[in-house]
């Protein structure tokens, strides 16, 4: 990606990202907040991968990130909003050809609105101790990134969403996702069609959770998402199904430090992701398809 392509894609972020926060004040601004968290973190790992990117003796490529990211959630009398991007810096090489200290950047947004079915039509559609409600999850990902592949990835979500009765939150979803993307034209090497690329729509099984461990100040938090292949890729070759899990154990440091109307967390983390993006671990893309990568987290909410 030359200067030129990382201007754009960074105009073209910080464009989204403007239309994003605007939507949300306009949200907040039409039905009050009950309940708003706003937070900034940064985690840190050294054993990420990424597919097609793998050593000498077809092992994965170990490689070292840093993320940082922006995170938003409220609830109102319809529903919750939830806006997070996250900004990650790798130390690898931004293409096979080029070498660069750098390493290569990414910039990843999640957009999710939850409508409550129960709150929308005055019904209760609670079962004690085990339903609180049930809606309509809609959203958005989107990303770009200046490695030899350039994803430039757009896509859509919808689906039904339950939310079970426990302490803190757990909701599951049932979704369809509608994905595409126009990678970069720099690598006619692997044969990319020209143009946006868009999959087929495929579905996606999701429980997401934030759930207190009993009276201490931890928390155990993350998601479980499983997605079905999205079809053929750019190149024409099969996709297959994913699974990637991100689960944290936070420890609240506030009451040590004496922080008051504000929460410091730091933590540790665990992620899975195999058939990252459906490339296939036993395939081209290799074993850097699939990672396996303990993190340590801190977070600091407003």
């Amino acid at each position: 990606m030359n200067v030129l392509q990382q201007g754009n894609a960074l105009k073209t972020l910080m464009t989204a990202m403007a239309t994003i926060l605007g939507g949300i004040g306009v949200m907040q601004s039409v039905q009050a907040a009950t309940w708003s968290d706003t937070s900034i973190g940064w985690r840190y790992g050294s054993q990420f991968a990424e597919p097609y990117k793998n050593d000498s003796d077809d092992s994965r490529t170990d490689i070292t990130k840093q993320i940082f990211n922006l995170t938003y959630a409220s609830g109102d009398k319809y529903g919750s909003n939830f806006f997070n991007v996250d900004l990650l810096q790798s130390d690898d090489e931004p293409n096979s050809t080029q070498s660069n200290d750098k390493g290569t950047q990414e910039a990843y947004v999640v957009i999710r609105r939850y409508l409550d079915a129960g709150a929308i039509t005055k019904t209760n559609l609670s079962v004690p101790g085990y339903i609180r409600g049930a809606g309509l999850t809609l959203g958005l990902d989107w990303n770009t990134k200046n490695d030899s592949y350039g994803s430039k990835k757009r896509m859509w979500v919808v689906g039904p969403t339950i939310q079970f009765d426990v302490p803190g939150f757990l909701d599951f979803s049932v979704l369809a996702l509608f994905e595409s993307n126009d990678p970069s034209s720099d690598t006619p090497r692997f044969g990319y069609s020209s143009g946006r690329y868009t999959y087929d729509t495929h579905a996606a099984a999701q429980f997401t959770w934030g759930i207190p461990i009993g009276k201490t100040p931890l928390s155990f938090e993350g998601y479980a998402l499983w997605i079905d292949s999205k079809g053929k890729n750019e190149s024409g070759g099969d996709t297959k199904a994913e699974t990637h899990i991100d689960a944290r154990v936070m420890y609240d440091l506030s009451p040590v430090i004496g922080l008051k109307g504000s929460k410091l967390r730091a933590g540790a983390g665990y992620e899975y992701w195999k058939n990252k993006f459906g490339n296939d671990t036993d395939g081209f893309a290799g074993k850097g398809a699939t990672a396996s990568t303990p993190m340590v987290r801190v977070d600091y909410h407003f």
